[in-house]
């Protein structure tokens, strides 16, 4: 699965897990595409639209992860916070300062899809 922040694509480390499998089959049928806004000056949370199943741990999260929160709403972290959720990947390749510059200014709109084939 490909994630897009607004028009920056970003490489992901997706968890294996039923929370991600479920969600590529929705971004299968179309791209799931998410409203975030900036949260407690370390998150962008936005909802889902849907329920995914979910599997929430104590969790002290790092710039980067991604997770499912109440099971219907995507977090993305440019800081840190600890709580329960459900793990689904890790954006990777970006240091914390530039997620904190992607992330970090201002609501963001997240598209997750399938990789157009031939890609």
């Amino acid at each position: 699965m490909e994630l897009t922040v607004n028009d920056q694509t970003v490489s992901v480390l997706w968890e294996n897990n039923e929370s991600v499998e479920a969600l590529r089959k929705l971004a299968s049928e179309n791209p799931v595409v998410v409203e975030m806004s900036k949260y407690g000056g370390f998150e962008q949370v936005g909802p889902l639209g849907t329920s995914l199943p979910k599997n929430d741990t104590d969790t002290t999260t790092r710039p980067g992860d991604i997770v499912l929160y109440s099971g219907n709403q995507i977090v993305v972290f440019y800081g840190s916070n600890t709580w329960a959720y459900t793990r689904l990947g890790k954006i990777s390749g970006l240091s914390e300062p530039q997620l904190k510059e992607l992330l970090g200014k201002g609501d963001v709109t997240i598209t997750i899809q399938l990789p157009e084939a031939g890609k």
